[in-house]
């Protein structure tokens, strides 16, 4: 075996550990012990058991839904391992995760992963930020053969071998993409093959012989710590169980579960070549399953005893509430009348700022480096080092957002550009199911995720329906992610700061129209926080609400209806989307009595809606007429100017509801 004895021990015991894992957790799911879904690894336990013998302790490894046995060969608490699938306040994250979310990041487990492929590109962003530590650890990304298929999985190798990043990529193969066989779903015959067009290493292996599995690792860790660049492995295995417990399991042929693990089950088979070769008795055998047993049978009754968390509980955990910054913030001083910069300047230079003050905050994206279409970027990359802290990514927004959200869990505070919000439907998984829920699903052992995404939206260019959405709405719906809006320059550096240092997922909107605005700008640094809407221009008739370019329009409008029909209009600039500044829509419209909301998205489910809801719970009571809205009307945004301006909001529309909702003007 060429192994020493102690290794071939190690490896076994860590199989058996796994598989009666694996079992007690079939048996009590069968139970209704074990709530939720389940995916059980038996049958890969040597993967597993080998990879993680040729790893070490302050490495890292992001799992699958099928993740039990990496994080019992990676030395997770069992106990808490079980109370996890439980679903008890003990548990690995206190039961906000359960079986497909399990993480232990104090065992550089960064954590189990429901969307296949995902983990993928959060497992680069991780490598990406050890390798800027210059950290002597390195990431090891587990997956199956369905994920080869996923574009996350090719946008991650990508970056990986443009940037010579420390992960070990390992593809479980298990022949069984959920209910498809993987020779019906890929063009070429192992998984391996497709690395080759990244100019990447692989290696194939018997996923059910840990030895070869370790020797193929090593060799590859090897390589991977000595700065040769990512690597891949193939172990190929097969998936006893179904893609999930409780499935029929229709797609089997009569017998083939049982004819492989005749032949070839992993646990079985190196038990029997441990006997033959010497490296254990059968004594020695018993005791090592007895002593499993014990651990199994303990971490059950531990499970069992433990409470269940508090329902209330579940509003824990959503947002960051901690500070990333060691001193206190400055005071936000107004913009006063001092120097007058742009829009795009101001946003630059709070970047520029921070980037001075932290080395730690990096920029990802889309030719950042010659600062693209947009122009914030200029000059940072000649600055702060080209692909060292302003990183050109290709174009691959699922993969580099990914990659962003890893390197925020691991410690680097990242600014993402996507140069158009339309562009933002692309990374939809990796904002909406990772940035703004790892933390959660974590209970909170991933701490902080700042992660800043700057996106150019709105329309009124010509830029046609591509690249001309204002989709905010989408992502104020979330929890987990806060958006921000700022409509003048000096809110722009403010607000940007302000995301910066807040430690959850921002959404960061630039109006396109606002990117060339001047306005008064105070050189040193200040913060606007998030949360709070600003009174653009006073009034006592009725409440104008919105944010970004459309306050510069709700502005013309409120002189209009003062200057030719007498009426007193108040501005209220939301700034930010989510979280809402309830207090001022309530303090407004108790003033007022009126409120019309302007808002470019379309209607439905939109930001004005939210904010008519909001005046009607905080101040019902001194409504005097019909709240109204006035949204993009609900088409793509059109290309030819006489189209675009028909169906936007405007000044002359705004004036004529406003004029409706005080009664000068009939409804209809």
């Amino acid at each position: 075996m060429n192994i020493s004895s102690s290794l071939a021990k190690s490896l076994y015991r860590t199989m058996l550990l796994i598989r009666r894992f694996e079992e007690t957790v079939r048996d009590k799911f069968a139970a209704s012990e074990i709530p939720g879904f389940v995916h059980l690894y038996i049958g890969e336990e040597a993967i597993a058991a080998g990879v993680m013998a040729a790893l070490r302790d302050d490495d890292y490894i992001m799992s699958t839904h099928r993740g039990h046995g990496h994080l019992i060969a990676k030395g997770a608490d069992i106990r808490r391992l079980m109370a996890e699938l439980y679903g008890k306040k003990t548990g690995l994250n206190k039961g906000y995760g359960g079986s497909m979310h399990a993480a232990q990041m104090s065992r550089g487990i960064i954590g189990a992963n429901g969307i296949v492929g995902s983990g993928i590109g959060i497992a680069t962003g991780a490598a990406l930020a050890l390798k800027y530590k210059k950290s002597k650890s390195i990431v090891a990304s587990f997956f199956g053969d369905g994920a080869t298929n996923i574009g996350a999985f090719h946008e991650s190798l990508t970056m990986a071998s443009i940037w010579n990043l420390p992960i070990l990529y390992v593809c479980e193969n298990n022949q069984y993409a959920a209910t498809i066989r993987f020779n019906k779903t890929s063009p070429v015959k192992d998984a391996v093959e497709r690395v080759k067009a990244y100019g990447m290493k692989g290696l194939k292996v018997d996923g059910t012989d840990p030895v070869e599995v370790y020797r193929a690792a090593s060799s590859l860790v090897d390589e991977i710590r000595r700065g040769e660049g990512p690597r891949f492995l193939e172990a190929v295995a097969f998936r006893v169980r179904g893609h999930f417990e409780g499935d029929p399991q229709h797609y089997r042929k009569p017998g083939e579960v049982e004819e492989w693990l005749e032949k070839n089950d992993p646990v079985e088979k190196f038990r029997n070549r441990l006997l033959e070769e010497g490296l254990i008795t059968e004594e020695e055998d018993r005791a090592l399953r007895k002593e499993v047993e014990d651990i199994i049978i303990d971490a059950v009754e531990y499970a069992r005893s433990s409470p269940y968390p508090e329902g209330h509980e579940a509003l824990n955990n959503v947002y960051y509430e901690g500070r990333l910054v060691p001193f206190e913030d400055p005071v936000d001083p107004g913009p006063g009348e001092g120097r007058v910069i742009t829009f795009v300047e101001a946003v630059r230079e709070a970047l520029d700022h921070e980037m001075g003050r932290d080395p730690n905050v990096i920029v990802l994206g889309e030719d950042v480096v010659s600062a693209g279409v947009w122009g914030v970027t200029r000059g940072l990359a000649e600055k702060y080092g080209a692909d060292i802290r302003v990183i050109d990514t290709p174009i691959a927004e699922q993969g580099f957002t990914l990659v962003a959200i890893g390197a925020a869990i691991m410690g680097l505070r990242v600014v993402v550009e996507h140069r158009f919000s339309d562009f933002l439907y692309l990374p939809m998984d990796a904002i909406l199911n990772h940035a703004a829920k790892l933390r959660y699903m974590t209970g909170g052992q991933i701490d902080a995720i700042p992660v800043v995404i700057r996106s150019a939206m709105g329309a009124g260019v010509s830029a046609a329906a591509q690249h001309s959405s204002t989709n905010a709405s989408m992502f104020a719906n979330h929890p987990g992610v806060k958006v921000v809006a700022p409509s003048t320059p000096y809110d722009a550096k403010g607000l940007f700061l302000s995301s910066l240092r807040d430690g959850n997922a921002v959404l960061f909107y630039e109006h396109k129209k606002l990117y060339r605005m001047r306005g008064p700008v105070p050189e040193h640094d200040y913060v606007i926080p998030l949360g709070k809407a600003d009174v653009k221009r006073k009034g006592d008739d009725i409440t104008i609400v919105s944010y970004s370019y459309m306050v510069h329009e709700a502005l013309a409008a409120a002189k209009v209806l003062e200057d030719k029909h007498g009426v007193s209009a108040e501005v209220i600039d939301l700034r930010t989307l989510y979280p809402l500044d309830r207090e001022a829509i309530r303090d407004s419209v108790s003033k007022t009595g009126r409120i019309l909301v302007v808002d470019e998205g379309w209607a439905p489910a939109s930001i004005a809606s939210e904010v008519i809801t909001t005046a009607m719970e905080e101040a019902i009571e001194y409504i005097d007429s019909v709240p109204a809205r006035l949204n993009t009307l609900h088409a793509p945004i059109p290309f030819s100017p006489p189209m675009e301006q028909y169906v936007l909001p405007n000044r002359d529309k705004i004036v004529d509801m406003a004029l409706k909702v005080i009664g000068k003007l009939p409804w209809g």
